[in-house]
């Protein structure tokens, strides 16, 4: 699959993008960095919940999560120095191409009543997507979780404005919604 991705990259994003942009060599083409998927848990909830939050983002992903703990202490919300607040994982090169692949042609055209993503960017050509219930990925069979988690995939690009990520991304084959 990353070949796949990679050879419709060079093959054809990059020209599309220099000709659409008017880019006067082929370095000048914004890329996609990396893909940051992150998770975040309620401290509340059982023992091993960053345990399996992180299982299964590694499933999905195919590379180990790192567990993030909690800096400092704050008593309105039962949270303590150090205890586990989220999972994330940041993918680069081949896997970040799995990913997207992945993404983009098998998880999100099979969600039911699916009208594509919003548009929205930060500002700085990135963008996030986020995903309710994670069992849409194949990896993820339902009989062995204990209860759905929500995740925030974010798609960092070397493009300096909205115009040039939103345009990369719908590229890669990022499904917009039509305004």
């Amino acid at each position: 699959m990353t070949a796949v991705l990679r050879d419709i990259y060079n093959k054809t994003i990059v020209p599309e993008l220099i000709k659409a942009r008017g880019y006067k060599n082929r370095h000048q083409v914004p890329v996609l960095q990396k893909v940051i998927i992150n998770s975040g848990l309620n401290s509340s909830l059982e023992k091993n919940a960053a345990e399996e939050t992180a299982g299964q983002i590694a499933a999905i992903t195919g590379q180990k999560p790192v567990i993030t703990k909690s800096k400092k202490s704050i008593a309105n919300f039962k949270l303590r120095e150090g205890l586990p607040i989220g999972v994330k994982v940041t993918l680069r090169g081949p896997a970040m191409y799995d990913f997207v692949y992945k993404l983009v042609s098998i998880v999100l055209p099979s969600i039911r009543d699916f009208r594509g993503v919003s548009s929205k960017m930060d500002g700085h050509g990135n963008y996030t997507l986020g995903i309710t219930d994670h069992t849409i990925f194949p990896e993820v069979t339902i009989d062995s979780i204990k209860r759905t988690m929500g995740m925030d995939i974010t798609f960092v690009t070397s493009a300096t404005t909205d115009e040039e990520g939103r345009e990369l991304i719908r590229l890669l084959g990022m499904p917009f919604r039509k305004k």
